[in-house]
């Protein structure tokens, strides 16, 4: 096992390029990633990577092994899958990342009980609001919330959920209640953005009776933690856009109301990516499925009530941003 160890770690260099970065995803030192590195450039007889202070390179020799390389584990996983009993022995662990939201209210609740079914199955689970590099960053699988772009990665849509505009009773007082997302613009109405390094020009996209169109919001308060924008909403500073199921508590209480009813925003994606070659590992399957039956139904239980939307929103309305979710 040591070379297809040594066949991991190159395949990790060559896709962070970054000896310590790789070393850190395979839970070992920069020294010894180095060492496994040299190693096999001494077996190959060729170099793989041109180091600099400053830079790690693939050679063109490099890029070929890399291929090769890919391949080669490709198979392994393959084989294991095929001797392996999926249903009764899944073992190793699953690298998992989630928006916020979707963490803390779906994943993290489950994670102890898939653990119960399946012991031998250790989770890494990593939160944030902030996009991930499915690739770069070794995740074996991410629940992403938005419209997704063109992806090279595995996508499995696991349903669409509904979004609300909506505010605390005393900023409607304050400030009035906006009808739609014009009078969001023509008021200069507060709006709470969800925002990280990174992120493309804010804007909410809404159902007119025109169809999707996007409004350009602004407002004093950003953060990249959706539930920090919960909160501001409550203490009345501004009128938020979140997946129904994240505030339905609120709404039922009347401590959030809707507003900007007559243009609604469209409906998000709450999907799962994963690299094509790690879905056919039997443990991410599992869990994908596992977490996949368990999100859907908290969904349902979500979203049932007083305060469950009109389905204003079609199929042909899912264009525009994954933004302020």
């Amino acid at each position: 096992m040591s070379y297809v160890n040594t066949i991991r770690m190159f395949v990790r260099v060559y896709e962070l390029s970054s000896m310590s970065a790789a070393a850190r995803d395979q839970r070992t030192s920069p020294a010894v990633a180095s060492a496994r590195i040299s190693e096999l450039e001494k077996h190959l007889g060729v170099r793989l990577f041109n180091r600099t202070t400053r830079s790690l390179q693939p050679t063109e020799n490099g890029r070929i092994f890399y291929d090769g390389a890919i391949r080669i584990l490709e198979a392994i996983e393959d084989a294991e899958s095929a001797v392996m009993d999926v249903t009764q022995n899944p073992r190793g662990t699953i690298f998992v990342a989630a928006p916020l939201g979707i963490g803390r209210r779906f994943i993290a609740p489950h994670v102890p009980t898939f653990k119960d079914l399946y012991p031998q199955i250790d989770v890494r689970l990593r939160l944030s609001d902030r996009g991930v590099d499915v690739v770069s960053e070794g995740i074996d699988v991410a629940f992403h919330q938005g419209i997704l772009d063109d992806s090279t990665l595995k996508v499995r849509l696991i349903a669409d959920c509904q979004r609300v505009l909506c505010a605390a009773p005393d900023y409607i007082t304050r400030r009035g209640m906006p009808e739609d997302g014009a009078a969001l613009l023509r008021d200069r109405h507060d709006c709470l953005n969800l925002r990280y390094p990174g992120a493309k020009e804010f804007q909410w996209t809404l159902i007119t009776p025109d169809g999707p169109r996007r409004f350009e919001i602004t407002g004093p308060y950003e953060s990249d933690d959706g539930d920090v924008l919960t909160q501001w909403a409550l203490a009345g500073r501004g009128i938020v856009m979140k997946p129904r199921f994240e505030v339905a508590d609120h709404l039922r209480a009347g401590t959030l109301l809707p507003v900007a009813a007559a243009t609604p925003p469209i409906p998000v994606q709450l999907s799962s990516l994963s690299q094509h070659r790690r879905l056919k590992d039997p443990k991410v399957r599992l869990f994908t499925d596992y977490m996949a039956a368990k999100i859907k139904e908290e969904l349902r239980r979500a979203t049932d009530g007083p305060d469950a939307p009109q389905d204003n929103a079609t199929q042909d309305a899912r264009t525009g941003d994954g933004a302020g979710v």
